[in-house]
């Protein structure tokens, strides 16, 4: 057993005995005024924005391969986006894996397959090295507002989620999640409309005043 796995199912196995349904419904919370504008439309398990490339991996790996990528996006959200508590990436993130321990352990275990098949005696290494990449790709400096907000969503959305249905749930959000790794900025701006300054004069009747301010005044009025 490889270090990653013992860390794996051990964060499944914690998060499952620690996490309460209670986790289920976090406060609403965004740290941009509007949803960035990102494509959503459901993607195909196989699909090469998913993640890295898997050679001769059956539908079933991809489907792993899809829902492993959700879960290290979700996890890297969990430990980039702490600079907003409101997002809740942490809790959420943590009661996730409660809640879908059962289909995440499953993806697990059929990746290690896939690496185990594909590359023998290094399958173990390779599987690191994949997971170790994955979490790189998912990392983000500039776009980081916009990919929390939606990673925050996402991880929302999974809380309510059914068991054994998240990777429907993957492959629904799956492209959102890529494309928030592209900088998105505040749509919301004030508007800057030059306003022209005009003396007032106060006034009435400059005949009113001495001779030498009428004059300026008379001036001012022409």
């Amino acid at each position: 057993m490889t270090k990653l796995r013992s860390l794996v199912l051990k964060l499944i196995g914690a998060a499952a005995g620690a996490c309460a349904i209670a986790g289920a419904s976090p406060a609403a919370a965004q740290v941009l005024l509007y949803d960035p504008q990102i494509a959503s439309s459901p993607i195909e398990a196989n699909d090469p924005l998913v993640g890295l490339a898997l050679p001769g991996a059956t539908p079933a790996e991809y489907r792993a391969h899809l829902l492993w990528n959700l879960r290290s996006g979700l996890n890297v959200a969990a430990l980039q986006c702490q600079f907003s508590p409101y997002l809740r990436t942490v809790d959420n993130y943590n009661a996730i894996l409660a809640q879908h321990s059962s289909e995440l352990a499953t993806a697990y275990r059929a990746l290690e397959g896939y690496f185990r098949r594909t590359a023998g005696a290094s399958g173990p290494r390779r599987f690191d090295d994949y997971s170790t990449q994955t979490y790189n790709n998912f990392s983000t400096l500039q776009a980081q507002f916009g990919f929390c907000q939606v990673a925050s969503r996402i991880g929302k959305e999974a809380l309510l989620t059914r068991k054994g249905q998240l990777n429907q749930l993957a492959a629904a959000r799956m492209r959102q999640l890529r494309g928030s790794l592209r900088p998105a900025f505040e749509a919301y701006s004030f508007s800057r409309t030059p306003i022209r300054v005009v003396a007032v004069n106060l006034i009435a009747n400059c005949r009113d005043l001495p001779r030498r301010e009428r004059r300026e005044c008379e001036r001012a009025q022409r």
